[in-house]
């Protein structure tokens, strides 16, 4: 009876840490960033599809997501300048809130087959409004959370994302049969206000370690204080290795799904809906795990389940194509995303210094995107060159050099316990 009691205790404990003002608040603004992403990207695509716009000009509309990757060139501002208002975290957000929501706005207001370059440099304008939010929202979690919070407000903001960016794609594209685009983007704007509201009644996080006093302080320190921690380079080392191995066989599972035998239906319930709620499932797990046993061990553990879960697809490229097998896959394999991506973004923000949170959040964030563009280049001339099951399983051999990382990493740095 004694025992039953201190697990209930346990329970409520772990209960009220997950209900929190913080964590509640990480979720909100978790949505606030995903929403925008595709409003830039497939869904502007299926817009000018649908107007006859050209394919080339459709094509090179991808290029307006690169202020998420060159955000850290501009996120020394937002650590050295307060605005008059809401605090040096809270201030910058309501500004680039407000200016998301008028960008979104002005985006679907404009013509693409009359003005296919104003809506370029619009689509811009709004992927470097909503990067900048990115930046605060990044600085201002790790300096609102606890380190002990840091995993579980990490995988809620990531839930949050995940369901800003379903709401955008999928519930833009239904709401694109119904109404025009225009109407469509303005919706998406209002579903903004959400996260206004939090910013404005949300606390600004205590600032102990002072700012920046100039801008060169800004871009400099963070790197010269990064650089002087033992072990700085294996810390990069490991950034770009630890889900390289996912990275690859994410770039082919789509062909290989098809090459499979499975049909579009069978890939758009499994994969991408089921797979959704997989990967949010994980990633709520993986957040209440870490509570557990720290982000160091979670790291650890997470990773070698991405590996298992990566050979699940050799498995299954050598028995006959089955809707059970793909579920089961996918299911697992999602699952364990979600638990480390959760682990993962948890040790980018324990890692950096409160003082210049901004700028080293974004930078290392932008270096984790590297392996996603530059790994995934030659997987599909290593699948057509050694098939399906030994493509995939070359996948999660290649996670093993980032696990085998961690033991050049200090687990104090990443201890949130």
């Amino acid at each position: 009876m004694r025992h039953l009691t201190m697990r209930l205790v346990s329970a409520a404990q772990l209960l009220k840490q997950a209900m929190n003002r913080r964590m509640l608040v990480a979720l909100s603004m978790g949505f606030s960033c995903g929403l925008p992403l595709l409003l830039t990207l497939s869904v502007l695509q299926a817009w000018m599809k649908e107007e006859g716009v050209d394919l080339t000009v459709i094509g090179a509309m991808s290029l307006v997501g690169l202020p998420y990757t060159l955000k850290f060139l501009w996120s020394p501002v937002m650590d050295r300048f307060v605005p008059p208002f809401l605090g040096r975290r809270r201030g910058w957000l309501l500004i680039t809130q407000v200016l998301l929501m008028l960008t979104i706005i002005w985006l679907g207001q404009t013509d693409p087959v009359l003005h296919p370059v104003r809506i370029a440099v619009i689509a811009i304008l709004v992927s470097f409004c909503s990067a900048s939010q990115d930046i605060v929202v990044d600085a201002y979690r790790r300096e609102d959370l606890t380190d002990h919070e840091l995993g579980l407000g990490s995988s809620l903001y990531v839930n949050g994302y995940r369901l800003g960016m379903l709401l955008a794609s999928g519930g833009g594209l239904i709401l694109a049969d119904l109404i025009p685009f225009s109407a469509v983007y303005t919706i998406m704007a209002f579903c903004l206000i959400p996260g206004i509201v939090t910013t404005l009644m949300t606390s600004e996080p205590i600032n102990i370690f002072g700012t920046p006093v100039t801008l060169a302080e800004a871009v400099i320190d963070p790197l010269r204080e990064y650089f002087s921690r033992q072990g700085a380079l294996w810390i990069l080392a490991f950034i770009l290795m630890y889900k390289i191995g996912d990275s690859m066989a994410s770039a082919m599972t789509m062909p290989f799904y098809l090459d499979m035998g499975f049909s579009k239906t069978e890939i758009g319930a499994v994969v991408k809906l089921f797979g959704f709620w997989a990967t949010l499932a994980g990633a709520l797990a993986g957040g209440v795990v870490l509570l557990r046993v720290g982000i160091y061990r979670g790291l650890w553990v997470f990773g070698v389940f991405q590996a298992i879960s990566t050979a699940g697809f050799s498995v299954m490229a050598v028995m006959s194509p089955s809707v059970l097998m793909l579920s089961t896959v996918i299911a697992f394999e999602n699952f364990t995303g979600g638990m480390g991506t959760s682990a993962f973004a948890a040790y980018m923000a324990s890692i950096t210094n409160k003082k210049f949170t901004a700028t080293q959040y974004a930078l290392l964030s932008s270096l984790m995107g590297i392996p996603r563009v530059i790994a995934a280049a030659p997987t599909g001339y290593m699948a057509k060159e050694t098939g399906w099951p030994v493509f995939f399983l070359a996948c999660a051999l290649i996670a093993i050099p980032g696990l085998l990382l961690l033991t050049r990493l200090n687990p104090a740095h990443a201890e949130s316990r």
